[in-house]
């Protein structure tokens, strides 16, 4: 098993960077997004 996970892959480039607007995507929903905990029951809220 070793060896089918050592070797590269061809078809991926070396350097792979989220574009702008992933990343900015991902901060506004983390933003948004609130978590209250009550008891052991976690609530998720998004508030847009």
């Amino acid at each position: 098993m070793q060896k089918i996970y050592s070797k590269k892959s061809f078809n991926q480039p070396e350097n792979k960077e989220p574009k702008a607007e992933t990343v900015k995507f991902l901060l506004d929903y983390s933003k948004a997004l609130k978590v209250t905990v009550y008891k052991n029951l976690e609530f998720e809220t998004l508030l847009n």
